[in-house]
C-alpha cells in the first residue's frame, strides 16, 4: 500500500485516541469523528450535582503502555495526567464473611492467603510462575502483534500448547491453590474484559502479573481525565478532533475505502480509514458491499461477551472503610456465570464491582459527599430480551440493597443522587452489538487470528481498533491493538 499522508479514526474512545496518537506522531494528518458530545467511549463521564461519575473503564494498569504513547513525541505522561497508585488493588468480599485485600505487596498478601488456607501460600507462588509465563507469551511477545494470517497462529502454537492455553483461568488456579475463595480472588479477573473464568483461555491469567508488575491506578480527575489527557496530546500533536459527528457510512470504491459521510451528509477523503467502533457497527457502515454482508453474517455467528449494568449513585458522608476497589462476591460462582453467559437469566443475587473513587479523591464528590458505582455483569441482548425501560429500577434496587446488605446498612438514608446504566444504553450510545460492554467473548477460538483482524481482508486500506481487534478489551488490550494497528500503516 502507498505511503499515507492522511487518515480518519472513527471513535474517540482509548484504541481510537491512542491509535491517532500514533499515527499524528508519524506525520500523517489524523482527524477522529466522535458521534458523542464527548470523548472516551465507554469511558465517558457524567457530572450530575455536584459529582463527578465515570462510565468506566475504572481499573488502570500497566501505565508503561500509556507512558509510550507520550514519549513518542518526545513528551511525558505527567505533564497532563496524574496518575495515583491504589492499595488495595481490590478488597474481595463474601457473604460468609471472609474479606481478602489484594495487593502487589507480598509479605501482606502472603499472609493474606495464609488466613484462608496456610498451604495454598506455596500453591500461589508455583501460580505466580504460571502467570508470568502467560504473561511474557501473551502480553509482551504477542500483545501488540497483528495477527493477519494463519501462519501466524500456528507460530504461536508452541507457546500456548506450552501453557496449556485450552484450559480455562479457573481449571489452572484451581490446579494450585485448593481454598475456594482463593481460586475466585485469582480468577474473577477475567470479568473485567469481558470473559467467563470457567472457560476464558488460561493465557488471561497473565492480567495478575500485568497488575503484580505495573501495579492498579487511578488517573486524579476520574478515568476521562487521562482521556483528556490524551486528547490534549492528541491536539498539541496537529490532530484534529470533531465531536458530535457521527458516521454514516465508510465510502468506496475500487476495492479501497476514500473516507467517510457523516450523518449531516458531508463527506470526507483520507488515505485511509480506522473504526475504533464495534466490529458489527463499523461493517454496517460498508453499504453497498457484498463483502460487508459476509462479513456480518461471519460476525453474527460469534459469541459476544455478556453486558453490564450499572448505578451510580451519590452519598452523604465519607467511608473511610470502603476500598478504592470492591468485590462483592455472590454466595455462587459457576452457575452465576452460566446465567449470565448461557442462561441469559437476570440474576436476583448479582455479583457486584464497587468503585469508590472519593476513597482516593475526594473533589469527584461535593464536601462531605462520596462518589460511587456498583456495576453487575449481566446478559447482553441477544441473550436475555429484557425491557430494561421497565427492569432497570427494580434492578437499580436490587443492586444497592446488595451494597447495604454487605457494606453501607444506611445506604438509603444517605442517598443523594443515583442513575443507572443498562445493556440498551450500550446499544444506543455506543453502537454495541446486542449491548455487548466487551465485543467478542475472549474465548481461545476468538482470540488472536480468530479475533478481529487489525487490518481488514478486503479493504487494504481500511483498519480496526479496540476491544474486538487482537488483543481485546481492558485499557492495556486496546492500546495494544492501537499498536499493532499502527504497525500495519506506520
Amino acid at each position: 500500500m502507498r505511503k499515507a499522508s492522511s487518515a480518519i479514526v472513527i471513535g474517540a474512545g482509548f484504541g481510537g485516541l491512542a491509535l491517532a496518537i500514533r499515527l499524528q506522531s508519524a506525520g500523517i494528518t489524523t482527524t477522529i469523528f466522535e458521534a458523542r458530545d464527548k470523548p472516551g467511549g465507554r469511558a465517558y463521564v457524567w457530572n450530575r450535582d455536584g459529582y463527578t461519575f465515570d462510565a468506566g473503564p475504572t481499573v488502570i494498569t500497566d501505565p508503561a503502555c500509556l507512558k509510550e504513547l507520550w514519549a513518542l513525541s518526545g513528551d511525558r505522561l505527567e505533564r497532563d495526567v496524574d496518575l495515583l497508585p491504589i492499595t488495595p488493588f481490590y478488597r474481595l468480599i463474601w457473604n460468609d464473611g471472609v474479606r481478602f485485600d489484594y495487593s502487589n505487596d507480598d509479605a501482606a498478601l502472603n499472609a493474606e492467603i495464609a488466613k484462608l488456607n496456610p498451604g495454598d501460600v506455596d500453591g500461589y507462588a508455583r501460580f505466580l510462575d504460571y502467570s508470568y509465563g502467560v504473561y511474557e507469551q501473551g502480553y509482551l511477545k504477542l500483545g501488540s502483534v497483528p495477527f493477519l494470517d494463519f501462519a501466524q497462529m500456528l507460530k504461536a502454537a508452541p507457546a500456548l500448547a506450552r501453557y496449556q492455553a485450552w484450559r480455562s483461568v479457573y481449571s489452572v488456579v484451581a490446579s494450585y491453590v485448593q481454598d475456594e475463595h482463593l481460586r475466585q480472588a485469582l480468577s474473577f479477573h477475567t470479568l473485567l474484559v469481558g470473559g467467563n473464568p470457567m472457560r476464558t483461555s488460561s493465557i488471561y491469567a497473565l492480567i495478575h502479573q500485568l497488575e503484580k508488575l505495573g501495579g492498579v491506578w487511578y488517573a486524579k480527575g476520574g478515568t476521562n481525565a487521562l482521556v483528556q489527557g490524551l486528547v490534549a496530546l492528541f491536539i498539541r500533536l496537529g490532530g484534529t478532533l470533531k465531536l458530535s459527528e457521527k458516521v454514516s457510512r465508510i465510502d468506496h470504491a475500487n476495492g479501497r475505502v476514500t473516507g467517510v459521510t457523516l450523518e449531516s451528509g458531508t463527506a470526507h477523503e483520507a488515505d485511509l480509514v480506522a473504526s475504533n467502533g464495534d466490529l458489527v457497527h463499523s461493517y454496517g457502515l460498508l453499504t453497498n458491499s457484498d463483502y460487508a454482508r459476509k462479513r456480518l453474517r461471519s460476525l453474527s455467528r460469534k459469541r459476544f461477551s455478556p453486558s453490564l449494568f450499572l448505578v451510580h449513585f451519590g452519598l452523604k458522608g465519607s467511608f473511610p472503610d470502603i476500598a478504592h476497589h470492591s468485590i462483592l462476591f455472590s454466595d455462587r460462582y459457576a452457575t452465576l456465570l452460566d446465567d449470565i453467559y448461557d442462561k441469559g437469566a437476570l440474576a436476583p443475587d448479582p455479583s457486584i464491582y464497587l468503585h469508590h473513587p472519593s476513597a482516593t479523591d475526594p473533589g469527584m464528590a461535593p464536601p462531605g459527599c462520596s462518589t460511587f458505582y456498583a456495576l453487575a455483569p449481566v446478559p447482553h441482548l441477544g441473550r436475555a430480551a429484557v425491557d430494561w425501560a421497565a427492569e432497570g429500577p427494580r434492578y437499580e434496587r436490587i443492586v444497592l440493597d446488595r451494597v447495604r446488605d454487605t457494606l453501607i446498612p444506611d445506604i438509603y438514608e444517605r442517598l443523594d443522587t443515583s442513575f443507572h446504566y443498562t445493556p440498551e444504553d450500550f446499544r444506543d450510545d455506543l453502537g454495541a452489538h446486542m449491548g455487548s460492554a466487551f465485543s467478542l467473548e475472549p474465548v481461545l477460538t476468538q482470540s488472536a487470528w480468530f479475533r478481529g483482524h487489525n487490518r481488514d481482508d478486503k479493504f487494504e486500506n481500511l483498519y480496526f481498533v479496540g476491544a474486538g481487534t487482537h488483543p481485546g478489551a481492558g485499557i492495556p488490550g486496546v492500546i495494544g491493538s492501537a499498536k499493532a494497528t499502527a504497525s500495519l500503516i506506520v
